[in-house]
């Protein structure tokens, strides 16, 4: 019963955020009286996070290993796009092949980013992954004002939560060349995109000199 209630629940959250949803919608998603899942969850707030941390453990743990299985594998000489491709086409996969409950738990990160309290999940389910990056990303640029590094993470991540988002807006601007659900196609450009982006934007420290390539 409570899988049922957290996937009704993150459904819910993903297209109406927390403040649009009930326990008593939940409820009737899932065919139950809404003192039942006020049995499991004692209130509203709890439920959302119970439904973000269920997957969080689960994304975050994949890209973790995939930044180490990367480390390891470029003999300690990471590159920018090497790096974001472990963090970003990992997390992409997830999407792609989970499912339409992983389509709405990345929806739902994409909405909850945007708030205090989603903000403060995020620090607390994704820090030490995000800093595993900032800490590649260091590697391969270690000239690289910290900065610099942190608003090109930051930018990253606000096209990764647009992306996840699945707002449609991309369909109807291209005239249905590019699909928001096309995870494949991102995964084909955002990396390399992004790393263009880190190589013009990062400077060199004061007092160290830029390093070519």
């Amino acid at each position: 019963m409570t899988e049922q209630i957290l996937d009704a629940a993150e459904h819910l959250f993903s297209r109406d955020g927390l403040y649009g949803v009930t326990l008593k919608d939940v409820a009737e998603r899932v065919g139950v009286h809404h003192t039942l899942v006020n049995y499991y969850f004692k209130d509203k707030q709890t439920l959302f996070d119970a439904v973000i941390a269920r997957r969080a453990g689960v994304t975050s743990s994949a890209r973790m290993q995939a930044l180490d299985a990367y480390e390891q594998a470029s003999g300690g000489k990471p590159t920018v796009e090497g790096a974001l491709r472990a963090f970003l086409d990992t997390d992409l996969d997830l999407y792609s092949r989970g499912g339409e409950a992983w389509k709405n738990y990345g929806a739902l990160g994409a909405l909850m980013s945007n708030t205090r309290h989603g903000a403060t999940l995020m620090d607390q389910h994704f820090d030490p992954v995000v800093l595993r990056l900032v800490g590649l990303l260091k590697q391969a640029m270690p000239d690289a004002a910290d900065e610099d590094i942190f608003w090109g993470y930051h930018f990253v991540t606000g096209a990764l939560m647009l992306t996840l988002a699945r707002t449609g807006r991309i369909d109807r601007l291209s005239g249905g060349l590019c699909r928001s659900d096309d995870y494949e196609a991102v995964k084909a450009r955002m990396a390399t995109f992004m790393a263009a982006g880190f190589k013009a934007v990062c400077k060199p420290r004061k007092g160290t000199r830029k390093a070519s390539g």
